[in-house]
């Protein structure tokens, strides 16, 4: 009987190897034996992603069923598929089979070569959060070595093929495992994956193509950043091993308090201290903001707590032109040590209720 293999691995003919991919991985780690699985249906999986992961077999699978190679479809299986003798990238499988490898979770335990991302911090005051800065910052990290520019090959060196893998960097081998024999995958352990040997190592950097030393860089930071936010710089991570893509940098932003004035999101914050008389009376009052001092009108009444909005007083939105609010929120100021005849005048001002 002919196998739904788009049926095993929940998919469907229009799926994209990616997604046929995807499929077959998490069924895959679902039906692990080594995490309670059930051993038959992890190699039914198996069998099924032999043939809907691999483009010919999927087109003749999809006129002929899962026996077209013995009903002499074009090309066939080559003999068909055999449950003791896989052929499988482990690139396919992710992490699930960490255990048979090293527990690595790359074919021989390669590693990633990308440089690492790493972090900083850096002190800015609450203007230059506001406002924008530039800052030079000072950190030790993996730079590209000078001598050899990044390869690790020694200057004047020769650099020839791997006669091992050929220059692909990899090797098959089989590996024998709880579902039989598995040919697989592995990283050229001559070369390390390189698919090329060299006659000398960089002498200054030991073939890594990485040397730590200090680095100063000269960032800019953007009007309206905001305390614990990251500026993500692409590249200045760590370098990469032999030339490989670098790590980036994340930039942690801190905004040191200010006295006069405090942020909520895009609205800066203060408070003006106003007298029994001007909230009563009303006044015009010098206001401190980000900008300068401003002209605000106290309107006769005002009572304690009320707050007024200076309109694009606040803090730029990034990369934009506007701006957010200044709330200014009035506090009236009880007054102390009151001589005989203010609290005469205070009396009469309680009779007139």
């Amino acid at each position: 009987m002919s196998k739904d293999y788009y049926k095993i691995l929940e998919t469907d003919k229009s799926a994209s190897q990616d997604e046929i991919k995807k499929a077959f991985r998490k069924k895959a780690h679902e039906h692990h034996p080594d995490k309670g699985g059930n051993e038959e249906k992890f190699k039914e999986i198996n069998e099924a992603y032999q043939v809907l992961g691999n483009e010919q077999k999927k087109a003749q699978y999809d006129q002929f069923g899962s026996n077209f190679n013995q009903a002499g479809g074009p090309g066939g299986f080559g003999g068909g598929y055999n449950s003791q003798g896989f052929n499988i990238n482990l690139d396919d499988l992710g992490d699930m089979f960490g255990d048979f490898f090293g527990g690595s979770g790359q074919p021989g335990g390669q590693r990633s070569r990308r440089g690492n991302d790493i972090e900083t911090a850096v002190n800015i005051e609450f203007k230059e959060a506001i406002f924008g800065t530039s800052k030079s910052i000072n950190l030790t990290k993996n730079n590209t070595c000078d001598h050899c520019n990044g390869p690790g090959v020694e200057p004047g060196a020769s650099v020839d093929t791997c006669k091992t893998c050929t220059g692909t960097g990899r090797v098959t081998k089989v590996q024998r495992t709880i579902l039989g024999a598995m040919q697989v995958q592995t990283t050229c352990s001559d070369c390390g994956g390189d698919g090329k040997t060299i006659s000398k190592k960089c002498t200054k950097c030991i073939g890594t193509g990485v040397l730590r030393a200090q680095t100063n860089l000269n960032v800019k930071i953007p009007a309206g950043i905001d305390n614990n936010q990251s500026i993500r710089l692409n590249g200045q991570g760590d370098a990469g091993l032999n030339n490989a893509t670098p790590g980036d940098l994340y930039l942690l932003i801190r905004v040191l308090p200010d006295n006069n004035f405090t942020r909520q999101g895009d609205t800066v914050h203060s408070t003006y201290n106003i007298s029994f008389s001007q909230a009563a009376l009303g006044d015009k009052v010098e206001i401190e903001t980000v900008d300068g001092p401003v002209k605000l009108k106290i309107p006769e009444g005002t009572q304690s707590g009320t707050k007024f909005k200076l309109r694009g007083k606040g803090v730029p939105h990034i990369n934009k032109r506007s701006r957010g609010d200044h709330l200014v929120e009035a506090i009236v100021k009880t007054p102390s040590n009151i001589s005989r005849s203010q609290k005469k005048l205070f009396k009469e001002l309680a009779e007139l209720k």
